[in-house]
Order: structure tokens, then C-alpha cells, then sequence
């Protein structure tokens, strides 16, 4: 019998979270974006208010079901929701943005209840044309997460690209269960 799981896609706004989801979904993504209306305009035309959701068929014939947050605070009622009772959660950063280590911090503190319940993977995302700014982004946010004693590892991805994903969702996986084997 086939086994249904739960990620969940968090970070801030523009990180990626609703590309991931449409990148790695075998379905099409029920997606609630709408016109921005606030200073989120000046980053983006549109935004996420309440969730992406996406499946992701493993070949075992299992399903993964994607669930991507909306990156705004004032949605936060929807962070608790989407969370109840996932396997994971992935964890998307901006390497470009102003402060992506209060960027981690905020959404550390955010999800502290999944964390403390299962695994995260970090994903820094739109530094795939700046090597230098990637390798200080990564290595500033893996020295974070050591100072904040939790467990995770730290990739360089982009959302945009399913090898890249998939390989956040392996990690994942693996981080989980360390004997999961994908076909």
C-alpha cells in the first residue's frame, strides 16, 4: 500500500517556495497567489496568501504532498495549519536579500514547533549567478544554525530547476530516514 507524505515549503517572500512546488509537482499546483498590495509590490506583482499545494509521485508509488506557506507575517495563521503533521520541512532563503540570517532567524522561530518535531533542510536560493555571495551565504547560515544547536543541512539550489529540488527532497528524506532508498 502506497504511503502519503507531508513537506512543507516556508521562507520569505520571494524566496521560492511557490516555483519549488510548481517545480517539483507531478499535478497541477492549486496556488492562492494574488495581486500584491502592500511593500511585497516592490519586490514582486504577485504573492501567496494562504498556500501552494502540489503532489510529487516517487516511483515506490508513494506520494509526497507539497505544501508551499505564504512568506508574509500577516499570514502566519496559515503557517500552524499547513504544518500540522508534516514529515519535514524545507526551509527557503533569499541569499540575495538585506539580512538572510535574520531572515533564518525569524523563520526558525516560526516554525520552532515543526523543528522540534522533525527535520528542516535550508535551501539558498537566487545566488546561482554569484558563487562568492553563495559560499558566504551558505557558510554564514551554517554557522548560524550551529549557534542555534539544530541540525540541518544547507544547500545551494534553484527553484527553478527539479534536479535541484529533487535533490532537497532526497536530503530530506535521507535526513529523516537514513536507510530510505529511491528508485
Amino acid at each position: 500500500m502506497a504511503s502519503v507524505y507531508k513537506i512543507v515549503f516556508a521562507g520569505p517572500v520571494g524566496s521560492g517556495k511557490t516555483r519549488a512546488v510548481k517545480t517539483l509537482s507531478d499535478i497541477d499546483v492549486v496556488s492562492t497567489e494574488a495581486v500584491a498590495t502592500d511593500d511585497v509590490k516592490n519586490l514582486k506583482h504577485q504573492t501567496t496568501v494562504a498556500m501552494d499545494y502540489g503532489v510529487m509521485n516517487l516511483a515506490n508509488g508513494d506520494k509526497v504532498r507539497l505544501y508551499g506557506t505564504p512568506g508574509q507575517e500577516r499570514f502566519d495563521f496559515m503557517w500552524d495549519i499547513l504544518s500540522e503533521n508534516a514529515l519535514g520541512l524545507v526551509l527557503l532563503l533569499d541569499g540575495n536579500s538585506p539580512d538572510p540570517i535574520g531572515d533564518l532567524h525569524a523563520y526558525v522561530n516560526a516554525f520552532k514547533k515543526i523543528i522540534d518535531s522533525t527535520v528542516v533542510v535550508v535551501g539558498i536560493t537566487h545566488t546561482e549567478d554569484n558563487l562568492d555571495r553563495d559560499n558566504a551565504v551558505r557558510s554564514a547560515v551554517s554557522n548560524a544554525l550551529k549557534s542555534l544547536n539544530l541540525p540541518a543541512t544547507v544547500l545551494s539550489v534553484d527553484a527553478r530547476e527539479r534536479a535541484d529540488m529533487v535533490l532537497v527532497m532526497k536530503t530530506l528524506l535521507y535526513s529523516i530516514d537514513p536507510l530510505y532508498q529511491s528508485e
